[in-house]
């Protein structure tokens, strides 16, 4: 059998794989129906890429494509730099069993030559890579899961018992925005729970202590340190420019407060609760037709049911185990990857080492987010009551 040059590869290459001009791929009903890679290095890439597109090297794709979870007709589109190693690596696909796959005619240069829109790609330098490298050999994660931890952002209300590991955990994962907001100072009875802090920060604004120490433990993230109360009047302004609220806080009214304000921002809410050995975790997205916290907790529960931290009291490793769980949760919705924990709440008995999983429903008449929804007004008109319950500050 003679020897097959790569110009007789690519021609035959031509003939056995569908070909997508630029102009075709431009069209709106392409930009939404097709997933593209793009499979030039990084460096090549650092000039521009296509909007949308997936950073995925050539020698790599076919371990990659995995983690997509994509269906066999889903169309694919590979670009490569001039149109010729994105054929290989259609054919690659295409031996995987992907039915639709598409090489870009010209690639990025001939997407570019005409005048179609190109952006900066978010990338990784040599330390960041070294810094993310248990993460970058995950199929789950990859460079582009780091990619898109990078360009995440999210806020932590409480920067306490949940909000410190919280905090650190996102930090060192390498997301990119984190915005804390807490109004109160760090004191000596919080050390005991509130691993973000120190004896030598005590008296400082909580917020500041914690950004202190997530950008000793990662320089490459920005931290938005933010020392206010949150309530229902100023609830969606803090929260604004974020994709994914944390709720590590210690009050009704805060919990009602951020829950009415991701409904109005869009947003998804990971929050939880701690009391003595136990606490539980859910994950609200109205926005994405799952439940809010609302639904699950209509009526608020009354004082004298709620018993404040100081009284009831809280193991510490309690707040590191569920906070962790959040954290978890967080980095999940960023990656796109596994179940949240939609309309289900896990509950953790610390005692026993056990844990549960209850499942609940979207209310329609739910006070925040169904057609009873309540006004700003009666919300601010409830009054505000500190419970170990919601322990988190």
């Amino acid at each position: 059998m003679s020897i097959v040059t790569s110009e007789q590869l690519v021609a035959r290459l031509q003939q056995q794989i569908a070909q997508l001009e630029p102009e075709e791929f431009a069209t709106p009903e392409w930009r939404k129906k097709a997933v593209l890679f793009d499979i030039r290095d990084v460096q090549d890439a650092a000039d521009g890429v296509i909007p949308g597109a997936n950073l995925v090297t050539q020698r790599f794709i076919e371990l990659d494509i995995g983690r997509y979870q994509l269906e066999q007709d889903q169309p694919i589109v590979i670009c490569c730099y001039g149109g010729r190693m994105s054929l290989l690596a259609a054919r690659s696909l295409t031996e995987l069993g992907y039915r639709n796959v598409y090489s870009l005619r010209g690639g990025f240069s001939a997407w570019k030559d005409a005048g179609f829109p190109v952006v900066k790609p978010v990338t990784l330098d040599a330390a960041e890579r070294k810094r993310y490298s248990r993460h970058l050999s995950l199929p789950q994660v990859g460079e582009q899961g780091q990619l898109k931890l990078k360009a995440a952002r999210v806020a932590i209300v409480g920067a306490g018992g949940l909000g410190s590991p919280i905090a650190l955990y996102l930090a060192a994962a390498g997301v990119g925005y984190l915005r804390l907001i807490d109004p109160d100072v760090v004191e000596d009875s919080n050390l005991q729970r509130q691993v973000i802090h120190s004896t030598a920060t005590v008296g400082l604004p909580k917020v500041e202590s914690a950004r202190q120490r997530m950008l000793e433990l990662n320089p490459f993230i920005e931290v938005d340190a933010r020392c206010e109360r949150l309530n229902v009047e100023n609830a969606a302004d803090l929260l604004a420019g974020v994709d994914i609220v944390i709720d590590g806080s210690d009050n009704f009214d805060t919990r009602y407060s951020v829950n009415s304000a991701i409904i109005t921002n869009r947003q998804i809410l990971v929050s939880a609760s701690i009391f003595q050995f136990s606490g539980h975790i859910s994950v609200f997205a109205p926005h994405l037709d799952q439940p809010c916290y609302s639904c699950l907790y209509p009526v608020r529960t009354p004082n004298e049911l709620a018993p404040s931290c100081s009284a009831a009291g809280v193991i510490g490793a309690l707040a590191g185990v569920v906070g962790l769980m959040q954290a978890m949760e967080t980095i999940k919705l960023i990656l796109e990857t596994g179940q949240p924990l939609y309309g289900k709440m896990m509950i953790y008995d610390g005692l026993r080492g056990t844990t549960r999983l209850l499942s609940f429903e979207r209310n329609d008449h739910c006070p925040d987010c169904g057609r009873e929804r309540r006004s700003v007004e009666e919300l601010s008109a409830q009054s505000s009551h500190t419970a170990c319950g919601m322990e988190g500050l």
